[in-house]
Protein backbone atom coordinates (compact mmCIF):
# COMPACT_ATOMS: atom_id res chain seq x y z
CA UNK A 1 0.00 0.00 0.00
CA UNK A 2 1.40 3.44 -0.79
CA UNK A 3 1.59 5.45 2.28
CA UNK A 4 -0.29 8.91 0.74
CA UNK A 5 -3.38 6.81 -0.29
CA UNK A 6 -5.72 3.90 -0.15
CA UNK A 7 -5.16 2.11 -3.40
CA UNK A 8 -2.27 -0.63 -3.87
CA UNK A 9 0.74 -0.03 -4.98
CA UNK A 10 1.78 -1.76 -8.89
CA UNK A 11 3.39 -4.53 -8.89
CA UNK A 12 6.69 -4.31 -11.36
CA UNK A 13 6.78 -8.11 -11.82
CA UNK A 14 3.02 -8.15 -14.03
CA UNK A 15 2.83 -5.11 -16.53
CA UNK A 16 -0.71 -5.65 -17.41
CA UNK A 17 -2.12 -5.51 -13.88
CA UNK A 18 0.42 -2.58 -13.20
CA UNK A 19 -1.18 -0.61 -15.81
CA UNK A 20 -4.62 -1.59 -14.81
CA UNK A 21 -3.76 -0.23 -11.20
CA UNK A 22 -2.53 2.71 -12.75
CA UNK A 23 -5.47 3.56 -14.94
CA UNK A 24 -7.86 3.16 -12.18
CA UNK A 25 -6.23 5.04 -9.99
CA UNK A 26 -6.12 8.18 -12.55
CA UNK A 27 -9.61 7.94 -13.01
CA UNK A 28 -10.04 7.89 -8.99
CA UNK A 29 -8.64 10.78 -8.87
CA UNK A 30 -10.46 12.67 -11.79
CA UNK A 31 -14.11 11.44 -11.40
CA UNK A 32 -16.68 9.90 -9.04
CA UNK A 33 -16.78 5.79 -8.05
CA UNK A 34 -19.29 5.39 -10.58
CA UNK A 35 -17.11 6.30 -13.60
CA UNK A 36 -14.48 4.48 -12.13
CA UNK A 37 -16.35 1.06 -11.46
CA UNK A 38 -17.26 1.40 -15.72
CA UNK A 39 -13.69 1.93 -16.54
CA UNK A 40 -12.87 -1.18 -14.11
CA UNK A 41 -15.14 -2.94 -15.95
CA UNK A 42 -14.68 -2.43 -19.21
CA UNK A 43 -10.78 -3.62 -18.33
CA UNK A 44 -11.67 -6.51 -16.81
CA UNK A 45 -12.23 -8.49 -20.45
CA UNK A 46 -8.88 -7.31 -21.25
CA UNK A 47 -7.41 -9.45 -18.36
CA UNK A 48 -9.57 -11.98 -19.02
CA UNK A 49 -7.85 -12.90 -22.20
CA UNK A 50 -4.82 -12.06 -21.39
CA UNK A 51 -4.96 -14.07 -18.88
CA UNK A 52 -6.26 -17.34 -20.42
CA UNK A 53 -3.66 -16.12 -23.46
CA UNK A 54 -0.96 -16.88 -20.65
CA UNK A 55 -2.26 -20.05 -19.44
CA UNK A 56 -2.76 -21.63 -22.76
CA UNK A 57 0.86 -20.50 -23.44
CA UNK A 58 1.87 -22.42 -20.43
CA UNK A 59 0.32 -25.35 -21.54
CA UNK A 60 1.61 -25.27 -24.45
CA UNK A 61 5.15 -25.03 -23.48
CA UNK A 62 4.66 -27.35 -21.40
CA UNK A 63 3.45 -30.47 -23.95
CA UNK A 64 6.37 -29.24 -25.59
CA UNK A 65 9.30 -29.58 -23.07
CA UNK A 66 7.11 -33.25 -22.34
CA UNK A 67 7.89 -34.20 -25.89
CA UNK A 68 11.21 -32.94 -26.11
CA UNK A 69 12.04 -35.27 -22.62
CA UNK A 70 10.42 -38.74 -24.34
CA UNK A 71 12.12 -38.11 -27.58
CA UNK A 72 15.62 -37.82 -25.09
CA UNK A 73 14.72 -40.71 -23.19
CA UNK A 74 13.72 -42.45 -26.12
CA UNK A 75 17.11 -41.91 -28.38
CA UNK A 76 18.89 -43.14 -24.88
CA UNK A 77 17.20 -46.64 -24.37
CA UNK A 78 17.10 -47.06 -28.43
CA UNK A 79 20.89 -46.48 -28.58
CA UNK A 80 21.14 -48.63 -25.49
CA UNK A 81 20.27 -51.13 -26.55
CA UNK A 82 21.37 -51.07 -30.52
CA UNK A 83 25.17 -50.50 -28.37
CA UNK A 84 24.54 -53.51 -26.55
CA UNK A 85 23.30 -55.84 -29.43
CA UNK A 86 26.20 -54.50 -31.41
CA UNK A 87 28.50 -55.55 -28.47
CA UNK A 88 26.80 -58.77 -28.31
CA UNK A 89 27.03 -59.77 -31.77
CA UNK A 90 30.47 -58.44 -32.51
CA UNK A 91 31.98 -61.19 -29.27
CA UNK A 92 29.45 -64.23 -30.77
CA UNK A 93 31.12 -63.89 -34.49
CA UNK A 94 34.60 -62.94 -33.52
CA UNK A 95 35.98 -66.21 -33.62
CA UNK A 96 34.45 -67.29 -36.89
CA UNK A 97 34.52 -63.75 -38.41
CA UNK A 98 36.97 -61.34 -37.23
CA UNK A 99 36.44 -58.36 -39.93
CA UNK A 100 32.31 -58.59 -38.88
CA UNK A 101 33.38 -58.18 -35.03
CA UNK A 102 35.45 -55.04 -36.06
CA UNK A 103 32.62 -53.61 -37.53
CA UNK A 104 30.19 -54.18 -34.96
CA UNK A 105 32.68 -53.20 -32.06
CA UNK A 106 34.90 -50.69 -33.83
CA UNK A 107 34.45 -47.32 -34.29
CA UNK A 108 31.31 -47.76 -36.09
CA UNK A 109 29.35 -48.58 -32.88
CA UNK A 110 31.27 -45.03 -31.03
CA UNK A 111 29.51 -43.06 -33.94
CA UNK A 112 25.94 -45.25 -33.99
CA UNK A 113 25.68 -44.21 -30.62
CA UNK A 114 26.87 -40.15 -31.12
CA UNK A 115 24.43 -40.10 -33.75
CA UNK A 116 21.72 -42.21 -31.95
CA UNK A 117 21.92 -40.77 -28.43
CA UNK A 118 23.06 -37.37 -28.99
CA UNK A 119 21.65 -36.57 -32.43
CA UNK A 120 24.63 -34.89 -33.57
CA UNK A 121 26.77 -36.00 -36.93
CA UNK A 122 29.54 -33.92 -38.01
CA UNK A 123 31.41 -34.72 -40.99
CA UNK A 124 35.05 -34.52 -39.89
CA UNK A 125 33.96 -37.01 -37.01
CA UNK A 126 32.65 -39.44 -39.92
CA UNK A 127 35.74 -39.38 -41.29
CA UNK A 128 37.58 -40.06 -38.34
CA UNK A 129 35.57 -43.12 -37.66
CA UNK A 130 36.07 -44.45 -41.05
CA UNK A 131 39.92 -44.02 -40.82
CA UNK A 132 39.80 -45.69 -37.29
CA UNK A 133 37.56 -48.55 -38.88
CA UNK A 134 40.19 -49.20 -41.56
CA UNK A 135 43.06 -48.93 -39.47
CA UNK A 136 41.43 -51.64 -36.80
CA UNK A 137 40.24 -53.46 -39.67
CA UNK A 138 43.78 -53.57 -40.88
CA UNK A 139 45.49 -54.39 -37.91
CA UNK A 140 42.62 -57.34 -37.23
CA UNK A 141 43.58 -58.79 -40.91
CA UNK A 142 47.10 -58.96 -39.73
CA UNK A 143 46.80 -60.48 -36.44
CA UNK A 144 44.91 -63.49 -38.06
CA UNK A 145 47.16 -64.24 -41.09
CA UNK A 146 48.02 -67.55 -40.77
CA UNK A 147 51.54 -68.49 -40.43
CA UNK A 148 53.38 -69.21 -43.67
CA UNK A 149 53.84 -73.67 -43.92
CA UNK A 150 57.33 -74.37 -43.87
Amino acid sequence: MSPDSTTPAPRESDPILSAGLEIARRWGQVSDADQLKVALNALEPELQREHEFRMKQLEQTGARDKRAHRLKMTSLIVGALVSIGMLTGGVYVAKDAWWLATLLCGPSLISMAVIIILRRHDAKAAKVVADAARRSNNAAAQANQQPPVV
